[in-house]
């Protein structure tokens, strides 16, 4: 009997799920306002939005190309067209947004990827990306 192939290496970067819920307390918590006049009931718009956005955003890395996936629309982008990554601002060390560099000078922005997650991207790209945290030996 010979031996199941290894899949190809995956990641899947997404939005913690425990936002979800947040957002049903969110929308317990607004259930004195939403019937308190008319129209106030579009409050379940918030809570509505939050758990779609978690739901649905994310970025899947893997051998072949870098997937990132909005609310509304995606974007496959292939490891040839990525020709760094750029680090942007954030409020917690380690959570810095990270966004692909491509061949063309845009930008291509990856979210639930933080700076934390770099080593595994590195790890999934087979070598196209620089693992940060990899020492160098020095002889």
């Amino acid at each position: 009997m010979s031996a199941l192939p290894e899949p190809p290496p995956r990641a899947v970067f997404r939005i913690p799920p425990l936002v979800v819920l947040v957002a049903l307390v969110f929308a317990v918590c607004a259930t004195p306002v939403a019937f308190a006049a008319p129209y106030l009931w579009l409050v379940y718009l918030i809570p509505i939005g939050i758990i779609a956005w978690t739901l649905r955003v994310r970025t899947v890395a893997d051998s072949e190309a870098v997937a990132v996936r909005r609310v509304v629309g995606g974007r496959r982008v292939p490891w040839d067209e990525i020709a760094s990554v750029h680090l942007g601002r954030a409020r917690n060390p380690g959570a810095a947004r990270v966004s692909a560099v491509l061949n063309d000078g845009s930008e291509v922005a990856l979210p639930a990827v933080h700076l934390r997650d770099l080593p595994r991207l590195a790890a999934v790209s087979g070598g196209r990306l620089p693992d940060p945290t990899a020492t160098t030996e020095q002889s």
